[in-house]
């Protein structure tokens, strides 16, 4: 491991993985709901519970992936290995989940399920080493940070890329069961380029030291639990990852139901949405110096919520001014996502001063885990809504006409849920008490000046104010 900068092919390299973690956290949560519903016929209750419990499986294999790569020993290091493997993996399997050899109805439902259970899976060992790895590529906060900074870049320019150009792919492979074929086939393409991309670009990084794992996921789960910077950032990411995973499920439901746009309405959505995060990162690096990333977390999930409730609005408003306050909570969403990320090394390099063990894997694990759940939670959550809403189903590949109600339900699951489920998360953040200070101060060698040791201009001190 090292205290210096790293170099920059391997910060471009790095974050070329975020191809395979934007595309599968978008692409399913986008798509996969009006699949089911308005291509194989399934019913909305039904179709919530198979994109919900796949992924639920993740909350225990994700920490499983974590203890298998900490004690991985092999000349490529302890996670380059599954970042192949795991990629590869995920990119054949995601194109299955669109192959649909059964047509329509409860076969094709239960196919897509297990499908779906089964990249999920590859996912969990592609993502936990690749999360894992920026805590033991340097020893230097600062340099996390930066190095979350492109992989934040990277990850929503794959956002972007995947969720706008998706729908377009089913569109011009002609819509239903042959359109999201075609889909299937260019998500899988991204996968294997960020697969490749991330495994070749970090083979110089520096490894660090991975050190032995607890004897056992239960011992695992208690030294996580032990972490209370860990633990409260680890519940308000989790349920703040659902929020933004009913906005992503909502978005084809409401181009077509409240927009009447269902052909260049998901596009245009997903566009504003994702967007504005390639151009505000370098305001929010600045708002996360002057106030610390705590407080910048706080300020973007709240904007990312007053955005949210302004858009119940949207049935009274032009297309153009529901299209600019999505952007608003697409500025929201940039500062949630980026100041999150750049929290969790600090959690792991807190607990591995605090305990002696470096056990990356082990909370990379129970994070990505979380936040795999959460990304299911959305959608299920957001499929429930429409059930109960009365949303009809339809297996023609274009949605049926929906009963006010239903319009209603895509309404308030598009606007009012996601602003609750980002917003009230803030609150547990008051406990979150990881400063520059504190963490220099569990970090220092021994007879190391604490003038020395690298500061965080991201994390402000014990009195508030930023670090220099």
């Amino acid at each position: 491991m090292t205290a210096t900068g790293l170099p920059r092919r391997v910060h471009v390299g790095y974050a070329t993985g975020s191809l395979v973690t934007g595309a599968f956290g978008t692409v399913p949560g986008l798509l996969l709901l009006p699949y089911l519903t308005d291509t194989l016929g399934v019913a909305a209750g039904v179709a919530a519970l198979l994109v919900l419990l796949p992924k639920a499986w993740d909350v225990l294999v994700n920490p499983v992936a974590g203890r298998i790569s900490d004690r991985t020993r092999s000349r490529w290091g302890a996670r380059r290995p599954y970042l192949l493997g795991g990629g590869l993996a995920l990119a054949v399997l995601f194109g299955a989940i669109f192959a649909a050899p059964f047509g329509t109805g409860p076969a094709a439902g239960a196919y897509v399920a297990v499908a779906f259970l089964a990249t999920a899976t590859a996912f969990a060992f592609f993502q936990v080493p690749y999360v894992a790895m920026p805590a033991e590529l340097t020893d230097d906060p600062a340099e996390r940070t930066r190095l979350m900074s492109w992989r934040i870049a990277v990850l929503a320019l794959a956002i972007l890329v995947s969720g706008a150009v998706a729908p377009a792919v089913v569109t011009v492979g002609g819509d239903g069961v042959p359109g999201h074929r075609w889909m299937g086939l260019f998500v899988a393409a991204l996968i294997v380029a960020g697969t490749v991309g991330a495994f070749l670009g970090t083979r110089t990084a520096p490894t660090g030291t991975v050190g032995a794992s607890e004897p056992s996921l239960r011992a695992q789960l208690a030294v996580a639990g032990r972490n209370r910077p860990f633990r409260l950032l680890l519940v308000c990411f989790v349920v703040q990852s659902a929020g933004v995973a009913t906005v992503l499920a909502g978005v084809k439901y409401f181009a077509g139901q409240v927009l009447r746009d269902p052909q260049t309405g998901p596009t245009l959505l997903f566009a504003c949405f994702v967007g504005p995060a390639l151009l505000v990162m370098p305001i929010w690096t600045r708002v996360g110096a002057r106030a610390g990333k705590r407080a910048a977390l706080a300020v973007a999930s709240l904007l990312f919520a007053a955005g949210a409730l302004a858009l119940v609005a949207s049935p009274a408003l032009p297309a153009a001014a529901v299209y600019a306050v999505v952007a608003l909570i697409g500025v929201g969403y940039a500062g949630q996502q980026v100041f999150a990320l750049a929290m969790l090394p600090d959690c792991i390099a807190y607990d591995t001063a605090r305990t002696g063990r470096r056990q990356a894997g082990v909370f990379t694990g129970l994070w990505t885990a979380g936040e795999t759940f959460g990304l299911a939670l959305g959608p299920g959550i957001h499929g429930l809504v429409l059930q109960l809403s009365g949303y009809v189903s339809s297996a023609t590949g274009v949605a049926a006409a929906q009963p006010a109600s239903a319009r209603l339900g895509v309404l308030l699951g598009f606007t009012v849920l996601p602003a609750v489920l980002v917003a009230l998360p803030v609150a547990l953040l008051r406990g979150y008490d990881l400063t520059a200070a504190r963490l220099a101060a569990v970090t220092r060698p021994a007879g190391v000046p604490a003038a020395r040791i690298p500061t965080d201009p991201l994390i402000p001190d014990e009195k508030g104010a930023s670090s220099p």
